[in-house]
């Protein structure tokens, strides 16, 4: 994926393979203290990658390290063929975390299902998150409503469908254009062809079908309402008024389990499950607040004296 100005192409080798991430932000201390690390992560979806949250995560490169990965399956990380599940993108993103918290607890940002697995993690990891901020988090099998009952979930499981749907309805500049306008987006006039282009890159990579076939399937849902009461870390929830795959009313259901943790819960009138591309303005400033409210978090701040 194409890099924003200041930002570098690094990797990290996993046990799933080489996942590869950019990096940006100044290398400096405060005080002699590390500053906070934000770590970006995108969703599950067809050509999904660390793009989705590339018109906002460089607003806050001059303060803080920034760190935006491409899951594995996903985008420039590697893309093993496997039949992968829910555990195997647990132990991915437990891995991640840790490694960037070295220097200190840090400030997640995630979306939609693997927001909800951020959730899991925190829980097993709790000493190296300082507080998740959330959009849409979700298992999508959520209060005992198992998302490979529906249509789509039994469709690609049936042999010999999935390859056909993958090819030529999921990983195709139509498919992910309509994906995009039904799913995705409230205003489909937002969706720009820099958007499609980058989804599609990556959906047409070697190997890319089997994450998404895999998260299509329900391969990776779970019931968040199992974990969310035991969640300690302090956890904003962001949620689009009208987000398709995870309604606002799930979002509210979900926050109720845990008022302890779930310090705020935002809604944005008039949004889909993507805001970081369709109010990428709105989202930054919305990041900006939540950071706000979170105490001991290290930045730099250029002194003008």
């Amino acid at each position: 994926m194409e890099l924003a100005p200041g930002f570098s192409r690094q990797s990290l080798l996993t046990d799933l393979g080489r996942v590869a991430y950019a990096r940006g932000g100044p290398e400096i201390t405060v005080a002699n203290t590390p500053l906070t690390t934000l770590l970006f992560l995108h969703g599950f979806g067809g050509g999904s990658s660390s793009y989705e949250w590339s018109l906002v995560y460089p607003a806050f490169a001059a303060h803080y390290r920034v760190i935006a990965p491409d899951l594995i399956g996903w985008g420039d990380s590697e893309h093993p063929r496997r039949d992968y599940t829910d555990l195997d993108y647990l132990q991915l993103l437990e891995t991640l975390i840790s490694h960037f918290a070295e220097t200190g607890p840090i400030v997640v940002i995630a979306s939609s299902l693997t927001a909800g697995l951020v959730i899991r993690a925190a829980i097993a990891i709790p000493e190296k998150l300082q507080a998740l901020i959330l959009f849409h988090p979700s298992g999508l099998s959520d209060f005992g409503q198992d998302f490979r009952d529906t249509w789509l979930a039994q469709l690609i499981a049936t042999p010999g469908l999935d390859q056909v749907v993958y090819r030529f309805g999921i990983a195709t500049e139509f498919g992910i254009q309509t994906f995009m306008g039904q799913r995705q987006f409230a205003n489909p006039e937002q969706i720009s062809p820099a958007m499609v282009k980058a989804y599609l890159r990556s959906a047409e990579m070697e190997n890319a079908d089997c994450a998404a076939l895999a998260f299509v399937r329900g391969d990776l849902c779970f019931d968040l309402a199992d974990y969310l009461p035991t969640l300690t870390t302090p956890t904003f929830f962001i949620w689009g008024s009208e987000a398709q795959l995870s309604s606002l009313s799930l979002g509210q259901e979900l926050a109720k389990l845990n008022p302890q943790a779930i310090r705020e819960f935002i809604t944005l009138p008039n949004v889909g499950i993507t805001p970081q591309l369709e109010v990428p303005a709105v989202t930054i400033g919305l990041i900006h607040r939540c950071l706000g409210k979170i105490e001991g978090l290290v930045i730099d701040i250029p002194r003008h004296d």
